[in-house]
């Protein structure tokens, strides 16, 4: 048998521990994995809220271009209606958290008349996803939104 010198023991002794091989890439994956699922969560999130966050202000923006070109206030109301339904249609807003208010100032005018001006708000709510409906979790976790839009009603009746 062969005795050592002794530069081969401490060779040994200095070795690396050969326990921990490849285990770096499970520890990449296992973090990646970690990192990336919220990261696409959020991406997905905030994509969804600003799509909904354009629908509202669309529907503002095109229902009061509507209301002020109407002739009468029955054709105002028409209009709104027809206009919102298409928005919701468009931008998928749920139509059971979407809400329209209208008013023209001065106060106390019929909407639309000569020389007012028309104030449309449309407020909606847009349920985060992936959020479960038990125990009104989803109306706990869900955005607001609110869009206001003005529109001048023309002096002269009949033009844009």
């Amino acid at each position: 048998m062969r005795r050592s010198n002794g530069w081969t023991d401490r060779l040994r002794v200095n070795a690396p521990a050969t326990d921990d091989a490849g285990s770096a890439a499970i520890e990449f994956i296992f973090v990646g994995v970690l990192m990336l699922v919220p990261l696409v969560y959020l991406i997905v999130t905030l994509g969804l809220v600003q799509g909904q966050t354009l629908g509202a202000e669309a529907a503002a923006r095109h229902i009061a271009r509507a209301v002020a070109t109407a002739p009468d206030p029955e054709a105002a109301s028409r209009r709104a209606r027809q206009v919102l339904q298409a928005v919701i249609a468009d931008y998928d807003l749920d139509p059971a958290t979407v809400d329209l208010s209208m008013s023209c100032l001065p106060r106390g005018v019929r909407c639309p008349s000569a020389g007012a001006t028309v104030r449309v708000t449309v407020r909606a709510q847009v349920a985060l996803p992936l959020v479960p409906h038990i125990l009104g979790l989803n109306d706990w976790a869900s955005v607001r939104l609110e869009s206001h839009a003005a529109q001048h009603v023309s002096q002269f009746p009949g033009s844009p």
